[in-house]
């Protein structure tokens, strides 16, 4: 899981962090206004506290993708091997799904696909809402509770006659997981532009005591600090979480049975997701309403003008191409990969949920120690 990148120019940033100044036309070419200071950072109310950041961090240890991420395309695929050996014997890997005969691998992979399509529509109608004005919290607060529910839902599913119930679970549970994600990382800018260090840089900045490079650099330094403390806390959690899973998973005796492995799995989806309503809380009570830009027009319509107006200018800004052009390229492979080896791990255990608790608690350790050696 990666958290948006600063450093971006404004054209392509997120509008609730305006802190870089705008980049407009000028006879030139595009320039920049040189005022990095955002409007909150003037009002006392939105400093960040220590237990705003703990509250951050703590969102995103429930927010880990145990539930929606991991452990809810393995039940599906589950399901759906199960239905298949049903209908077609051991050795049948076929099943009729979107109007054709597709091997279970396909059908997963499809599924993706098609999350990730609607992610997109999704996006590009709500995005802005993650940058202007005031809805993000509560857009937050109530993709939450969907996700939540479908955490919670999987309690009713766990026979392989529902595995088009598993399919559709999957497919909004994996839409419902991507936004939570992307509207908690959108708070991060703005906890790092009021803490208590950079609103003293700041002012010295307009007092004239620090040069503008100085002043990004401690910017930047502390949305890194943020965002890696945030991955690290959350990483350490997740193994916690697993380790108490194991706990659950011995005493369902999940290996006694098929029946007691499709029920194990259930079970610790709607854990995970209990977990994460818990760990939440104090995030939707302790954020502050921090405000957004003023996006001057309808919001919607201002996600797609912002649009329209990084891909006729983002030729003119030939670094931030670059790094939107690998950003692309690297996100894309990393979620075709896990998806790939997910497919793959899963059948090599035989949807086993010990042994693929197992692989996440050494994958998530090897995870920690990485971030922490950077």
């Amino acid at each position: 899981m990666a958290s948006a990148a600063p450093g971006l120019a404004q054209v392509a940033a997120s509008a609730e962090d305006p802190s870089k100044g705008m980049v407009e036309d000028g006879k030139d070419g595009l320039v920049e206004q040189d005022h990095p200071i955002a409007p909150d950072q003037y009002d006392e109310r939105f400093e960040t506290s220590r237990w705003e950041i703990w509250a951050y961090y703590s969102y995103y240890i429930g927010n880990n993708g145990l539930t929606l991420f991991n452990f809810a395309p393995t039940a599906a695929q589950n399901l759906l091997a199960q239905q298949a050996e049903a209908i077609g014997g051991p050795d049948n890997t076929i099943l009729y799904f979107a109007g054709a005969d597709r091997t279970i691998n396909s059908i997963v992979l499809l599924s993706n696909g098609i999350s990730f399509a609607i992610q997109i529509v999704i996006f590009l109608i709500l995005g802005s809402y993650a940058d202007f004005g005031t809805f993000r919290p509560n857009i937050l607060i109530v993709l939450s509770l969907v996700a939540f529910g479908i955490g919670f839902g999987w309690l009713g599913v766990h026979y392989e006659s529902q595995w088009q119930t598993g399919l559709g679970l999957y497919i909004i549970g994996l839409i419902a997981y991507q936004l939570c994600l992307t509207y908690w990382t959108a708070a991060f800018p703005g906890l790092a532009r009021n803490t208590r260090i950079m609103r003293d840089k700041a002012r010295e900045f307009e007092a004239g005591t620090i040069t503008r490079d100085e002043y990004d650099h401690v910017d930047s330094m502390k949305r890194n600090e943020l965002s890696n403390m945030a991955f690290y806390i959350q990483s350490l959690g997740e193994i916690v979480i697993l380790a108490v899973i194991v706990g659950v998973m011995f005493a369902l005796n999940v290996n006694a049975s098929v029946a007691n492995n499709n029920w194990g799995l259930s079970v610790l989806i709607a854990f995970a997701s209990g977990v994460w309503l818990l760990l939440a809380i104090p995030w939707f009570i302790l954020e502050k309403r921090r405000p957004g830009q003023d996006p001057g027009m309808n919001i919607v319509i201002a996600g797609f003008w912002q649009l329209w107006r990084a891909l006729t200018q983002i030729w003119q800004l030939k670094q931030s191409l670059f790094y939107l052009i690998g950003y692309f390229l690297l996100g894309d492979s990393l979620n075709t990969t896990v998806t790939v080896v997910g497919t793959l791990q899963n059948e090599i255990v035989a949807y086993n949920t010990l042994q693929l608790t197992y692989l996440l608690i050494v994958g998530i350790a090897a995870q920690a120690l990485g971030i922490w050696a950077f």
